[in-house]
């Protein structure tokens, strides 16, 4: 049994220590902030409470796992989970709009074909068909494994591309924008598949054709809803944590990894205090907490994808409304931009884009609103996140962007500005960055980093890490980091 230090109370560092600790470990969370839970945030005023994060959950068999690996109660008896259908709704710039249902790929086909013309829904089917075979391609080294020191075997693009004849040659779509102007052809179809790309953070028009897997996994594994909210997810996370004797330290700012005898040794508090430890599991910032490189000439570095371009966030608006959800509402609709070209070059040329997509999330849950006749929504936008021409630390862009996703909002909630009590404004100065899913492709430019590093004893866990952002993800590198501590070098990924 050996002492673990964990730096942060992200999803991942907890789903990390939580297995450690059933595996015997004596585990100890160093948290700066006086809470857990990461980028999984909460706001409550007046009654009314939103999710500050993610607003829905995809591929919950990650956290079934972990249940059922830590404990007897599964998910579902700590949480309340709901099938969201229709998965979403989708605004389009020329008036059309589609329902698709969740997890249902046929029925995905024929609410296309319906709403957007016969051959649409055919289209989109065998370009599902296609993110599929990318899918059982690279689904386990990209996902269950940690990542390989030939991590180059990931550089080639598993997405099995039509060939075209495009200007007197055959060509083969190589990014996301390619597919929708090739394959698909149809641009609402194009921009369906770009809005997904551009939710988890990604330019579509330089993010590999393996992006595809991002619809395929929503399309066919369902959009979920945590009755509650997300955070719910995260308090049940840590709640096993805690009955696994997990300790968290909240108020704990990590200002260096310890070393001894060439490997982690432990963490050292800003207050001086140092804390021992086997191993350390650093859920963010990891290469300046040690004084020296962690990686060497061939590894896969922090940046990814992201180098030399604008780091993209999340911009959101939580909405108090007065009167009753109506019961025909549906609980996501995405309004997308009558340019997604021009919006790409805004958001990653570090500028607001003048009409983006704008997300809006309607829970049909009580426990987000005071009673039966308010309502609680959010809306939410991929924006720039650093540098370029957009300072989110100062008030003067916030309320005018506030008031752009509004009006953008109206083709999916017409009474918006007629309901609206009051609104708060989340920025990336508030939440940071938005950190991608790891994709196959482009000579690994859109991997993260390995869990495992140069410095023995200290592993990387969580959204900038391997294999990348969002909640599944980020459990997911819990279980590998998991992996690798207790079962060392025979460790071959999770099961």
């Amino acid at each position: 049994m050996a002492r673990i230090a964990v730096i942060g109370a992200g999803m991942g560092a907890m789903a990390a220590a939580a297995r450690l600790a059933v595996a015997g470990h004596r585990v100890t969370v160093y948290e700066r902030s006086s809470t857990y839970g990461g980028a999984v945030g909460r706001f409550e005023r007046e009654g009314f409470a939103f999710d500050t994060g993610p607003g829905l959950l995809h591929l919950p068999a990650v956290w079934r796992d972990l249940f059922v690996k830590t404990g007897k109660e599964p998910l579902e008896q700590c949480v309340g989970l709901v099938q969201v259908d229709p998965a979403s709704r989708h605004l389009f710039a020329d008036g059309t709009e589609v329902s698709l249902p969740n997890a249902s790929r046929a029925g995905i086909v024929s609410a296309l074909d319906s709403a957007l013309g016969a051959g649409a829904g055919e289209r989109w089917g065998a370009f599902l068909g296609r993110a599929r075979d990318a899918w059982d391609r690279s689904r386990r080294p990209l996902l269950e494994e940690p990542l390989r020191a030939d991590w180059q075997m990931l550089g080639r693009d598993p997405y099995p591309a039509l060939r075209q004849r495009r200007l007197l040659r055959a060509r083969q779509a190589s990014t996301v924008a390619e597919i929708g102007a090739w394959e698909l052809a149809e641009p609402r179809l194009a921009a369906l598949l770009e809005g997904y790309a551009l939710s988890y953070g990604l330019d579509p028009r330089h993010a590999p054709a393996s992006a595809a897997l991002l619809p395929y996994m929503e399309q066919t594994f369902g959009s979920w809803y945590v009755e509650g909210g997300m955070r719910e997810l995260a308090r049940a996370v840590y709640e096993r944590c805690l009955a696994r004797k997990v300790e968290f330290v909240f108020g704990a700012e990590v200002s260096r990894i310890v070393e001894k005898d060439g490997r982690a040794a432990g963490v050292e508090l800003a207050g001086g205090t140092v804390a021992e430890a086997g191993h350390v599991v650093a859920g963010a910032g990891a290469a300046a907490l040690v004084g020296h490189d962690l990686w060497q000439d061939g590894d896969v570095r922090p940046q990814g994808g992201a180098a030399g371009a604008q780091l993209p966030g999340r911009f959101t608006v939580l909405l108090a409304l007065r009167g009753a959800r109506p019961a025909s509402a549906v609980h996501r609709s995405v309004v997308h931009s009558p340019d997604a070209g021009a919006e790409s070059a805004d958001i990653f040329g570090g500028r607001t884009a003048e009409r983006p997509t704008v997300t809006v999330l309607r829970p049909d849950d009580p426990r987000t609103r005071p009673d039966g006749e308010h309502e609680a929504v959010t809306l939410s936008a991929t924006v720039t996140a650093s540098g370029g021409q957009v300072d989110w630390t100062d008030a003067e862009p916030r309320e005018p962007y506030a008031e752009v996703l509004i009006d953008a909002a109206r083709a999916a909630l017409p009474d918006i500005r007629e309901r609206l009590l009051w609104h708060e404004i989340r920025t990336p100065a508030q939440t940071g960055p938005l950190p991608a899913p790891a994709l196959a492709g482009q000579g690994g430019r859109y991997l993260h980093p390995a869990n495992s590093t140069r410095l023995p004893g200290l592993y990387l866990v969580g959204g900038r890490s391997h294999p990348g952002g969002g909640p599944a993800h980020a459990g997911m590198s819990g279980a590998l980091v998991a992996g690798l501590i207790v079962e060392g070098a025979d460790f071959r990924g999770s099961q």
